[in-house]
């Protein structure tokens, strides 16, 4: 049968700032999605959350983008809207970025991202005689958070040994999608290893490119789906980071789950942390992790899944960031966040003017840039664009 993996997620409201949803709300969420089970919309449902960030994962066979999958995980993050409303949590609602989705909620505010395929997991299946996935989701991030390490995973034997086997070294086919075009999506597919160099020019663009899927080029099955949407774009203004999911297929035709969780111990610069507006380094922590460390530090967590014959979920999942190992990549990610917050406001340790989220910025530097003048007496026109400023300003 043909399967398909949905990874819906949102942040609704949390508790004392932008810190955890309340347990009410994650209750909530549960609830909406055991009653989906019930009456046959889905398979089975995971709920979880990284920093204030609700993420639902679903196995169903209905296809991406469909309108009644959506729909279920909209109303869900509605009721979750509610209980935050409800009990005066902050950012009640914020992703939620129009009033009513028409059909799919891609562009609504939610991240998503969806792998449909054919799910046969028998030891006869020389393609994918077992079907195991890793589950990637970021709070305080930018959208292109994933660039790196999935180029390092996908495209890079310093970091996949297994590109060096026979099935793997056929390489895999990057789809990149232009975020800065409004117009609809924009993409480019490039072929690993031949156009490595090319990729890399595009994916060191954090802000404007990213990955909005990875294909098998053994086999032309998809890898990985990421969700590369910018906030900014559909509300307008700053309403918060964009924090992007990634779904992953792992081992067999694919690279392992070592493989492409290593890369994320460089605790790489990304944009994000308060405000969306800083530089700083990406910490892996497990699922269930609250942002009330130094500063804002942007969080990845990532949960692994194997399933059965029927589409159904293993009965439990394997924490990947929730391992002793990763506590000296966490004091990296700390030691680094330090150095770089220490400079402050000063030269790369805030996002440049054209990628500042947060609009006040903006409307400071735009009223400032108003009154400056020529010294022989002429005004000067700056050109900055003028920017709607948010309800956070």
């Amino acid at each position: 049968m043909k399967v398909t993996l949905s990874i819906l997620k949102a942040d609704v409201g949390s508790i004392g700032g932008h810190t955890k949803p309340s347990e009410r709300m994650m209750e909530a969420v549960r609830g909406d999605a055991a009653d989906a089970v019930k009456r046959g919309l889905l398979i089975d449902t995971f709920v979880g959350h990284t920093g204030d960030d609700i993420c639902i994962v679903a196995s169903h066979t209905n296809g991406p983008n469909n309108t009644e999958v959506h729909q279920f995980a909209w109303n869900t993050f509605l009721h979750a809207t509610d209980i935050a409303s409800q009990y005066g949590l902050y950012g009640a609602g914020q992703d939620l970025l129009v009033d009513a989705p028409s059909g799919n909620i891609r562009g609504a505010g939610p991240a998503v991202a969806e792998v449909e395929f054919d799910h046969d997991p028998v030891k006869t299946n020389r393609i994918r005689a077992a079907e195991s996935f890793m589950v990637l989701a970021a709070d305080k991030c930018g959208p292109g958070a994933y660039n790196l390490p999935m180029f390092l995973g996908f495209a890079d034997p310093m970091y996949c040994a297994g590109l060096m086997l026979p099935r793997l070294s056929e390489g895999f086919t990057f789809n990149i999608i232009d975020m800065d075009n409004t117009d609809g999506d924009s993409i480019i597919s490039l072929n690993a290893p031949e156009d490595y160099y090319k990729i890399a020019v595009l994916l060191r663009d954090n802000e404007r490119f990213g990955i909005d899927s990875i294909v098998s080029r053994h086999c032309g099955q998809t890898a990985a789906a990421i969700s590369a949407t910018r906030m900014h774009n559909i509300a307008g203004t700053y309403t918060g980071k964009d924090d992007p999911v990634a779904l992953v297929r792992n081992q067999g035709i694919f690279p392992a789950p070592e493989e492409l969780i290593s890369p994320y111990a460089k605790a790489h610069y990304i944009g994000g942390d308060a405000r969306g507006s800083h530089v700083m380094p990406l910490m892996p922590v497990p699922i269930n992790t609250a942002v009330t460390g130094i500063y804002c530090l942007p969080l990845v967590s990532c949960v692994g899944f194997s399933l059965n014959a029927r589409g159904e979920f293993s009965d439990s999942i394997a924490d990947f960031f929730d391992n002793p190992a990763w506590d000296y990549v966490r004091q990296i990610a700390q030691e680094k966040g330090i150095a770089m917050r220490s400079q402050g406001w000063s030269g790369a340790a805030m996002l440049p003017y054209g990628e500042l989220e947060y609009s006040g910025f903006r409307q400071s530097i735009g009223d400032l840039v108003a009154r400056f003048a020529l010294r022989d007496g002429h005004d000067e026109a700056s050109g900055i664009p003028e920017k709607t400023a948010s309800a956070d300003d």
